[in-house]
């Protein structure tokens, strides 16, 4: 599949764009109301189908200037649906889905609804602004298996409110230079935890600022709790955290005997990600898909020393299937309110399914949806490791949200982030961190 010439973007600055869409700060001032931008695809001059009338939707969204599928998504609907406009409501990036709520609550006229981020996602359903899809999925025949386990993950009450279109994912990125130097096999896209910490350990070598460590575990929460979850028996939002001890136990072991990078000198430091991989100063790193693309425009800027590298899927449990791992999504959802539910709802579903993805693929964005088709196209950028391995990694099986449904989410986090950061500088025993997580967030969801 060609990039679309309009864009002359690579695949590595349309990505990065499409991450940092969901940090900038293009925010409306005040919160005063938003403005819809001019319509797309000159409908002026669009015949509608037979038997249509034209019909024009509001599509609410952030940073439009940055993100790169927006206008090739419109177009190739408007190409099959003349007499549709669509018209972007962009809210800004910053506190986008507040703003959302408060338009949607103030009556905005807003028909298809771009969801940020699960907390905000929940807000909204309990201030009945989105429509029920239950309905409308099984009379279009939208099979919820194809979006990787995410789905159903959404359910409120029996029902979902959202379908993803868009979805990062967590995997493993290697250094193929130093595996081949230490003469050691490239990690597959099979392990274990236990094969993961082996082959860390296998890597690890030298001393000083020669030294190369096995793996890394950036300073993010979900970087080192998350791998508890991904035997399906346990959520971050249950109340009891007993089931982390065996992850804290293993990754307190690796930072003791020197496998990864101190936890306490990364934080008080501020290092990145990235530039310990770039530097070639770890072997592996857990990290989401997101990466990828920076990864690739690093390499060609020169400043990314890891030119030789590769992905492989997630670590898993023993007995859970290769290909299990964690992510995050970007849904689509439908104004409940909409004066054109219909024309709104089959826009959903266009963004929302192959042919949607097929296009968000293009700009080489990482779709909710992964066909083989949608992987052809993400693999076959220029840049992506030329192996086998790699591309097979870009296929999931079941996708655990970083942060699943719940009212409470956003407090549960804060409590989790508090508690992570003392197990791991120290300051707290394992058990004294996971019981203050138990007791606190036990207190909240009683409340």
């Amino acid at each position: 599949m060609k990039l679309k010439r309009f864009y002359g973007m690579t695949f590595a600055t349309v990505l990065s764009l499409s991450v940092l869409a969901g940090c900038s700060g293009n925010d409306n001032n005040g919160g005063s109301a938003a403005t819809a931008a001019p319509a797309t695809g000159n409908s002026a001059n669009a015949s509608a189908e037979p038997d249509q009338e034209p019909v024009t939707l509001k599509w609410a969204l952030w940073d439009w200037e940055a993100t790169a599928y927006y206008k090739p998504l419109i177009d190739a609907y408007k190409e099959k649906h003349p007499n549709v406009t669509i018209e972007y409501v962009d809210l800004g990036s910053t506190d986008y889905m507040t703003m959302l709520s408060t338009q949607l609550s103030g009556g905005a006229d807003l028909d298809v609804l771009t969801i940020k981020d699960i907390p905000g996602y929940s807000n909204l359903v309990k201030q009945n602004h989105l429509e029920p899809l239950k309905g409308f999925m099984e009379d279009n025949a939208i099979d919820a298996s194809a979006y990787g386990g995410t789905v159903e993950q959404i359910e409120v009450n029996g029902d979902v409110y959202a379908l993803p279109f868009r979805s990062d994912f967590w995997i493993v990125y290697y250094n193929k230079d130093l595996f081949d130097k230490a003469g050691v096999e490239y990690p597959g896209n099979d392990m274990t935890f236990g094969q993961y910490d082996e082959l860390a350990r296998k890597m690890t070598s030298g001393s000083g600022s020669e030294k190369v460590y096995g793996a890394h575990y950036h300073t993010w929460r979900s970087a080192v709790q998350l791998f508890g979850i991904l035997d399906g028996k346990n959520t971050v939002v249950d109340g009891n955290y007993d089931f982390l001890k065996p992850t804290y136990e293993r990754i307190l072991k690796e930072q003791e005997d020197g496998i990864v990078m101190d936890y306490a000198t990364l934080k008080t430091s501020s290092t990145h990600y990235s530039g310990v991989f770039y530097n070639n100063s770890v072997a592996m790193m857990n990290m989401g898909s997101w990466f990828i693309a920076t990864q690739i425009e690093k390499v060609k800027s020169g400043e990314s020393q890891a030119a030789n590298w590769g992905i492989v899927k997630y670590p898993h449990p023993d007995g859970v299937e290769a290909g299990t791992t964690l992510g995050t999504i970007t849904s689509l959802a439908v104004n409940q309110k909409s004066k054109h539910k219909e024309a709104a709802l089959d826009f959903m579903k266009f963004v929302t399914d192959e042919e949607g993805a097929k296009v968000i693929a293009s700009t080489g964005t990482i779709p909710a949806i992964k066909n083989d088709e949608v992987i052809n196209s993400i693999a076959s950028i220029d840049g992506f490791p030329a192996d086998g391995n790699s591309k097979a990694a870009l296929t999931t099986v079941q996708t655990y949200l970083e942060m699943p449904m719940h009212e409470k989410s956003a407090d549960i986090e804060v409590i989790l982030n508090e508690a992570h950061d003392n197990i791991m500088t120290k300051n707290s025993s394992i058990d004294e961190g996971l019981m203050d997580m138990n007791t606190r967030v036990g207190q909240l969801l009683n409340n």
